[in-house]
């Protein structure tokens, strides 16, 4: 599932964080612990030929009420919850404890108390933030102004596994192997600039949009008001404007998924060029990246427009834009009004979501986000036993077997081509649990009194260990997740896959359940990232992770052909009459979801050796597999945030992705499902990719 949430501004993020999920299926407490497929939660006066989703999941949606503190609920949101709950545990034990001064242990219970501290914090008010405003304002001259937009530049971004490419600093780097040389770190600039969640937040001529636009003005003016300014309507004005200029620069999220698109290296001396109107020498200086002589840049139109911004825009919109912005990034560590203003537009305006989450649960989000694997390392000692990771990884051993033989039975795939794509699953790294090689924060400072300045000098301590490695050898064995991490990813630059331990447990992972269950749970998420190595952004790659085409002409037209259809597929669904889910934006995960689901079901009939499926509840080991995959999706969100996930997220929402079925030709045999059904497709027109 490539969701990760990067905390492009960690504080927003706090806002809307469970907004943009893959939501998944929920086992309330009050019902009984099966092992197994929940057949309670079913809707069994629901074809499942006519909606596969609600057959499985919708007695559970019709009793679940979303918790006020979220923009909906699911496996996912009710896991994520346990692991902060585990996670607070072992941050309060370290709390007690005596350990010493600036140890791993001591640092989490510092940053966690630290950001507790509200009393502290309304007590220190605006005064560390103020050093900072005051250096926006002393700013004189565009050389100056580029000189202050490097010092902004942050490598908090991670084009692959985003759910978007925007960064609210105007633009964004992230650091990782090159697209020509993955055995090196190479550094990646991404267009940025906005607040709000997409380019359509602001292009979009919608009356949903429109007030969305208008209350957006009026709390930019708030903040500004709070934060000490005056004729803030006018300021707001101002940036909004810059900020809908920015967006018309913006390459939306579909366009910015073809990886070909993005591979464009330039030359520090190019930019001047390429993009004029920023002083880009003086913007690398402020960088630190004077000596970084190319780059990868993601979306050079972006570029260049976002540069002419800089030379035809008033220095005062400017100054204006960066002092507001680094209010709305560090608003959560401000006193009370600032953090309430920043959840009354971000949490209740844009993502619907009524109350904001409680202080402790952000606490736990603020401590893995800067110590995430201090934390791991506990966590995967008191939560992820030996015998777990045993399970997953024959599981793991099963899925690849199958995704093998469904390569070699590909008829219209060359010998030359089944090669390449075999040579990626032997060379593919797959990691279960925990990361091999734990981060080292000796160099990152904590104090127990100074949330701002522990979140500020962690953000710089990330963003100087990304310009460290600039050139130096790739660890392809280096995890993007944290044990604690209720999510999977794969990493093609890497060729290779993480799976967390927070997420190998129930119900996506059983050890007391049926195979069927399991298969059809957590096998499909693990179907899902090995297809990603073979998606229409994986597929890019080669087994050393390169860019590189790898296909025949014949094979790359017939894949390209298919995965249109998938595609066409998905454009016809409609969450709400005024907005489609967007076939290309979502086709990468509609792939994966499509041959995550075939593979996994290969695999666990092998995993049967040849004996009979029991039966559940009158239901066949095949039919359990499907619902079980139906299940990992079921969900109740609310309208704002799922508006912003099929704008933003390229998943597509659950419902869409239960109806992945719908091309599996086994799932017809074990649900009967007939031509006159609303799911039924022919045999000719269900997408076969893999």
């Amino acid at each position: 599932m490539r969701f990760t949430l990067k905390f492009t501004h960690i504080l927003l993020t706090f806002a809307i964080l469970a907004t943009l999920f893959a939501s998944a299926f929920a086992q309330e407490p009050s019902q009984p612990q099966t092992h197994g497929i929940a057949v309670a939660n079913m809707d069994r006066s629901v074809k499942p030929g006519n909606d596969f989703y609600q057959y499985a999941n919708g007695d559970w949606i019709k009793r679940t009420e979303i918790p006020p503190d979220r923009g909906g609920i699911g496996v996912f949101t009710a896991l994520a919850e346990l692991s902060s709950k585990r996670t607070a545990d072992l941050i309060d034990e370290a709390a007690k404890g005596s350990a010493p001064a600036g140890s791993g242990v001591r640092k989490l219970a510092d940053l966690y108390n630290s950001y507790m501290d509200e009393a502290g914090i309304e007590a220190k008010g605006l005064a560390p933030l103020r050093p900072h405003l005051d250096a926006i304002g002393a700013i004189r001259n565009k050389r100056e102004l580029a000189r202050a937009l490097g010092e902004s530049l942050r490598a908090d971004v991670d084009a692959l596994n985003n759910t978007n490419f925007h960064t609210p600093n105007l633009f964004g780097m992230w650091v990782a192997p090159g697209f020509n040389d993955s055995g090196h770190y190479a550094a990646y600039l991404l267009q940025g600039g906005l607040q709000l969640p997409d380019r359509g937040y602001y292009l979009a001529d919608n009356e949903h949009m429109r007030d969305i636009r208008a209350k957006y003005q009026a709390h930019v003016s708030a903040m500004l008001k709070l934060a000490g300014f005056t004729e803030t309507d006018a300021r707001a004005a101002g940036i909004v404007n810059l900020e809908h200029a920015i967006a018309q620069m913006h390459l939306s999220l579909a366009d910015s998924e073809n990886i070909h698109k993005a591979n464009n290296p330039w030359k520090q001396v190019d930019f001047a060029a390429k993009a004029p109107g920023l002083d880009w020498r003086e913007f690398f200086r402020g960088a630190g990246l004077s000596k970084q002589n190319e780059f990868i840049v993601w979306q050079p139109s972006a570029f260049t427009g976002e540069s002419a911004l800089v030379a035809s825009t008033s220095l005062d919109t400017w100054k204006d834009w960066l002092a507001y912005h680094l209010i709305e990034a560090y608003g959560g560590l401000l006193p009370k009004a600032i953090a309430d203003e920043r959840f009354a537009f971000f949490g209740k305006v844009l993502a619907g979501t009524p109350e904001q989450r409680p202080r402790w649960k952000r606490g736990v989000e603020v401590v893995n986000r800067f110590l995430g694997d201090e934390v791991g390392k506990i966590y995967a000692q008191h939560y992820f036993p030996p015998e777990a990771k045993a399970e997953a990884d024959a599981m793991v051993a099963n899925i690849i077997a199958a995704f093998r033989k469904r390569i070699e039975a590909l008829s219209w795939m060359d010998p030359s081509t089944k090669a390449e794509a075999q040579a990626k699953l032997s060379t593919l790294y797959v990691g279960i649990g925990y990361t091999g090689t734990w981060r080292d924060y000796s160099g990152y400072e904590v104090k127990a009194d100074d949330v701002f300045g522990n979140v500020w000098r962690g953000i710089l301590f990330d963003y100087g260990r990304g310009v460290a490695r600039l050139g130096k050898p790739v660890d392809r064995k280096e995890w993007s997740m944290t044990p604690q991490t209720v999510n999977a990813v794969n990493l093609p630059l890497q060729n290779a896959l993480n799976f967390p331990a927070a997420i190998l447990q129930p119900p996506f992972f059983d050890a007391q359940a049926p195979a069927a269950n399991n298969y059809g749970a957590i096998g499909t998420v693990i179907g899902h990232e090995i297809s990603h190595t073979f998606d229409s952004e994986g597929a890019a790659f080669d087994s050393k992770g390169r860019v590189r085409n790898w296909w025949t002409p014949d094979d790359l037209a017939h894949f390209e052909a298919a995965t249109a259809k998938l595609a066409a597929q998905y454009d016809t669904y409609k969450p709400f009459p005024d907005l489609a889910v967007n076939g290309k934006q979502t086709l990468g995960e509609n792939i994966a979801d499509v041959a995550g689901v075939a593979a996994a079901y290969d695999g666990y009939h092998a995993s049967l050796s040849g004996h009979a499926a029991p039966e559940l509840d009158g239901f066949s080991g095949d039919q359990q597999f499907f619902i079980a995959f139906a299940q990992n999706w079921g969900s109740k969100t609310r309208e704002a945030s799922l508006r912003q996930q099929v704008m933003t997220d390229p998943h597509a929402p659950g419902e869409y992705r239960a109806a992945t079925v719908r091309n599996i030709d086994a799932w017809y045999a074990a649900f009967d499902v007939q031509p006159a059904e609303k799911l039924y497709l022919a045999p000719a027109d269900r997408v076969r990719i893999w």
